[in-house]
């Protein structure tokens, strides 16, 4: 999946929560993907009085993310809490096929271009040409995975610049609120051996178009801490 920051919309140190928003538009924009024609549906809904965001995908996908502007230091909470209603059975982090989730949780990193080689450099470039958008670097994907246990970290099966790390597995939890901390830059150099460099985005995402599945799937706020 390109994931790429077209938007004029200026980035920010924050996330917008989803608990304040009038308009899913007010720090948000939509994460769509060339090659996908069927998007998931994302809207605001009010659950126990409180406003969240309802994602359902079926043989879909699509996002949400907030453009920012951040530099990790020595440690960065990410902090959100989901419910999902199912996970997927042909659900599979290791394997192509099986590269979908109910719910993730998608940060985005610059590009660091000293540290790519010329092929890699002349494939963004190529990309960027042809669609006309900026490129992130790295990522991290939290997922709600279905058999990837808790904790664990893998690459994605398209793509080793994007390495996934299982924040939630299987179906014990599936109905209720999770709450999920992470310290982002401990994940990531876990993840690539190396100290993370500037955040550019932290996307939401709800997507089957690989199992040909369906989930609904609730998002609470999503934030950044410093410790």
């Amino acid at each position: 999946m390109l994931v790429s920051f077209a938007s004029v919309a200026e980035p920010s140190a924050t996330i917008q929560p989803f608990s304040t928003m009038s308009s899913l538009n007010e720090g948000w924009e939509p994460l769509i993907f060339p090659d996908i024609e069927r998007h998931s549906r994302y809207q605001l809904i009010t659950e126990n009085g409180k406003q969240v965001v309802e994602a359902t995908t079926h043989n879909s996908a699509s996002g949400l993310i907030a453009r920012v502007s951040v530099e990790p230091g020595d440690s960065l909470i990410l902090r959100w809490r989901w419910k999902v209603s199912n996970v997927f059975e042909q659900g599979n982090a290791r394997r192509k096929e099986g590269d979908d989730y109910p719910a993730r949780v998608y940060v985005a990193f610059e590009f660091e271009p000293e540290g790519a080689g010329f092929f890699e450099r002349a494939k963004r470039k190529a990309v960027e040409m042809v669609f006309g958008e900026e490129l992130p670097g790295n990522a991290l994907n939290y997922i709600w995975a279905n058999r990837l246990p808790v904790g664990e970290i893998v690459a994605n099966p398209f793509t080793d610049t994007t390495m996934m790390v299982a924040a939630n597995s299987g179906a014990e939890n599936t109905g209720e609120w999770v709450t999920v901390e992470r310290d982002i830059v401990a994940d990531y150099r876990e993840a690539f051996g190396q100290t993370p460099p500037r955040l550019v985005g932290v996307a939401i995402m709800s997507d089957s178009d690989n199992t040909g599945e369906s989930a609904t799937a609730w998002y609470g706020d999503v934030s950044l801490i410093r410790p």
